[in-house]
């Protein structure tokens, strides 16, 4: 299973990168992408995620050629 994740905003800056590309077999929820992304780090409280650009919960599941996000909560002012 391929799968592109990619992080935003403030995420980026905190993780150091833009995005990840990761091929494993075992992916079936989007909080298995971020753990397998980011095997030593803890998602940030109030982190949004999206799948294909769709708002998702971390139980939501994925599938070859998904394209996750994840980013912290927009604010405006």
């Amino acid at each position: 299973m391929s799968i592109k994740v990619r992080y935003f905003a403030g995420l980026k800056e905190s993780i150091g990168r833009s995005e990840d590309r990761l091929d494993c077999v075992d992916l079936a929820t989007v909080g298995d992408v971020w753990r397998c992304a980011n095997p030593n780090k803890a998602l940030p409280n109030n982190c949004l995620a999206a799948v294909n650009m769709d708002y998702v919960d971390l139980n939501s599941a994925v599938k070859d050629g998904d394209e996750v996000a994840f980013f912290p909560p927009v604010t405006g002012g």
